[in-house]
């Protein structure tokens, strides 16, 4: 069982975009906020944890409701595959 993760679906173009900036970061750490300093949809990021690309790394205790996630190496796969391009 492999706990309802979605290893076939294909990230939408926000979600890929997320998952990027995982790439050059220290340990995959996903970015809270995006480029232009708002946070990050909890959509986006809920949809990539279900579907197995991040993985909640730990949590917050001064803003329990962020979510601090990191990269993992399904979505590593994801981001490098280039039969997994956005379905925008």
């Amino acid at each position: 069982m492999d706990g309802g993760v979605d290893r076939t679906g294909k990230p939408s173009a926000a979600q890929r975009k997320w998952l990027e900036r995982g790439l050059t970061q220290p340990g995959g750490k996903l970015p809270l906020f995006d480029v232009d300093g708002r946070k990050v949809n909890p959509q986006v990021i809920r949809k990539c944890i279900d579907s197995g690309w991040a993985a909640p790394w730990f949590a917050n205790q001064m803003k329990p409701d962020w979510l601090v996630c990191k990269l993992t190496s399904v979505g590593r796969d994801v981001i490098a595959s280039p039969d997994q391009q956005s379905s925008i």
